[in-house]
């Protein structure tokens, strides 16, 4: 089952993810994106840290996302992946999409167009049960800067996209789920 928890900052969207990895009597492998560049990042990362359970299988992915998913997915284990809009930044600026958007030019990253259609393309095939936490980035308004605008755009896409692959889709505002798919 895949099911996707979509949410804007300090929503709740991963307390809820966490909760239904632990409520599924599965073993939980996390799969973390974020990587700690600045003394602010690593606070919200121990942050997330401190609130997992301790005996759930850490793995750090910041791009090869797909490849973490297929070695660690099994029948009997839930895998949780938080999240999605960080490892899409990782990829943007660990490939030459941010420079490209910040030059002016169309968006031809390799990397980028890899690793989106690679995740896109296991999902489905996975076993076992798989939580992806990703941010609704789109509510707001259109964003001055071209990074920023192409970040928003390929978020609403790939959330878009794994929306149409996943059993259950879920929105959270204020610590509140709303059910959009499944449930």
């Amino acid at each position: 089952m895949i099911e996707l928890i979509l949410g804007g900052a300090r929503s709740g969207k991963s307390a809820l993810a966490e909760q239904r990895a632990a409520e599924s009597g599965l073993a939980v492998s996390y799969i973390a994106t974020a990587q700690a560049g600045d003394a602010e990042m690593a606070r919200r990362i121990a942050h997330h840290q401190a609130r997992r359970a301790q005996h759930w299988v850490l793995v750090e992915e910041p791009l090869h996302l797909a490849a973490a998913l297929n070695d660690h997915a099994a029948a009997d284990r839930c895998l949780l992946v938080d999240c999605l809009t960080l490892w899409l930044t990782n990829l943007l600026y660990a490939g030459s999409a941010a420079q490209q958007a910040e030059a002016g030019e169309a968006v031809n990253c390799p990397l980028l167009a890899f690793e989106t259609a690679a995740l896109l393309d296991c999902l489905p095939n996975l076993p076992g049960r798989v939580i992806l936490v990703s941010n609704e980035v789109g509510l707001g308004i259109v964003p001055l800067g071209a990074v920023t605008r192409l970040y928003v755009d390929d978020a609403g896409r790939m959330n878009q996209s794994i929306a149409r692959i996943a059993q259950r889709v879920t929105f959270v505002a204020a610590g509140l789920p709303l059910e959009l798919k499944g449930g």
